[in-house]
């Protein structure tokens, strides 16, 4: 198949990468992956994110604090700056006036884990009202706390994308409206995945991302294993089944809304 591969959410400054890093990356363009965005979580991982983008020229990075750093004794938000998320965001923005960072993120809200409620709120707004100064897209991370997000997606009404989408086909409805792209990634492909299916098939072609999250969420037959963005090729031929399109046709789609979005020329 000839058809880019854009994974538009990826870690590999994850630990799971750090014995074949370098040389995974090296061999995705073989696999049909034209672009990446390196998703940071901490400013411990952000300068790694940017130098993988340096090192790669079909990578970017994104740079933020996940909402789970707040509660993770080694994450640097914790162990360095304790709990002054504020503090640690100021230190990060020399960043974003690198060219290969192209994201406010990864950020967001997460009630699965016992965060602190009002302090994720805060630090969510805060990555919020540096995505607008900056003008750049923000990537949003949103688990069982739909309300929240959408609370706060109108008061600031930011464009960026909902990744790895959980929410519903209302939901995904007004979202779109408001110009917020959607990513799905491999969960989809799950049995369980018909919520998400189904917010699929009413979500604008213009406006749908394709994603791993890797090393997390390897699509059906590669679950339970470490994922990697030629993985993606999964996903999409799930989808676009159940879309009714062709596999070429939405990973070429997905390409381009990607590089719409994060501003990055096309192929």
């Amino acid at each position: 198949m000839n058809a880019p591969i854009f994974d538009s959410h990826a870690h590999y400054t994850s630990r799971q990468f750090d014995g074949d890093r370098y040389e995974l990356l090296a061999g995705l363009p073989a696999q049909g992956v034209t672009g990446i965005v390196e998703c940071a979580t901490s400013s411990r991982d952000a300068v790694q994110a940017v130098a993988l983008a340096h090192r790669f020229d079909f990578v970017w990075a994104a740079v933020g604090i996940h909402p789970e750093s707040l509660i993770e004794e080694h994450e640097p938000t914790v162990s360095v700056y304790h709990g002054d998320w504020a503090a640690e965001l100021r230190d990060m923005e020399p960043l974003f006036a690198d060219e290969r960072v192209v994201a406010v993120g990864e950020c967001g809200l997460d009630h699965h884990w016992p965060v602190p409620r009002e302090e994720q709120l805060a630090m969510l707004e805060g990555h919020l009202r540096l995505a607008a100064e900056l003008d750049k897209p923000v990537i949003l991370h949103d688990r069982e706390a739909h309300a929240e997000m959408y609370e706060l997606i109108r008061k600031y009404r930011p464009k960026g994308v909902l990744h790895c989408y959980s929410g519903s086909a209302e939901d995904a409805k007004w979202l779109t409206r408001m110009g917020l792209y959607i990513g799905f990634g491999g969960s989809t492909t799950f049995k369980n995945a018909r919520r998400s299916v189904e917010a699929a098939q009413v979500v604008p072609p213009e406006l749908m991302l394709l994603e791993t999250d890797c090393p997390y969420l390897a699509p059906i037959p590669y679950r339970g294993k470490r994922n990697h963005s030629g993985l993606i090729l999964h996903t999409a031929e799930h989808l676009a089944k159940e879309l009714g399109t062709t596999c070429e046709e939405l990973l070429t789609r997905t390409d381009a809304n990607a590089r719409r979005l994060f501003g990055l020329s096309a192929e």
